[in-house]
């Protein structure tokens, strides 16, 4: 099966859009908690460091990030459309829970590094933290 540049170039696109949407669902309390299991269970087999043997039907024979990728996608579809909706209008408009919790994680890490370098007696490069304030917002 060969793969042309418009769907590598959709796949590129995609993927991150997906991942976002991903974390929104898993983290919204009104999707069940099997798909959020399922979810899981696939997404530490992808990352886990036990291999899965070819003689296992079907899933020996997928690529690890086809069989990520497919987890991602199913997940989202099982979702309530609703709730899908609802978290792609929040992400159009910069507003998700993804868009929160990397704010605050980056905040956090501002916070941590000027800590680090106070103590270290090294002022920041100029521009470094205005960037991490404006990322944070």
């Amino acid at each position: 099966m060969r793969i042309g540049f418009s769907s590598l170039r959709t796949l590129l696109f995609e993927l991150p859009r997906y991942g976002k949407l991903t974390y929104c669902l898993a983290r919204d309390d009104r999707v069940p908690l099997g798909h959020k299991l399922a979810l899981a269970a696939v997404l530490g087999l992808v990352v886990s460091p036990v291999d899965v043997p070819g003689w296992v039907p079907v899933v020996g024979d997928l690529d690890l990030v086809a069989l990520g990728v497919l987890a991602v996608k199913v997940f989202v579809d099982a979702c309530p459309e609703g709730v899908v909706e609802e978290h792609r209008a929040a992400m159009r408009q910069g507003a998700s829970t993804f868009d929160r919790d990397l704010g605050w994680l980056l905040g956090r890490a501002r916070e941590v590094g000027g800590y680090l370098l106070g103590r270290l007696g090294v002022s920041a490069p100029a521009g470094v933290i205005e960037g991490l304030e404006e990322r944070s917002r």
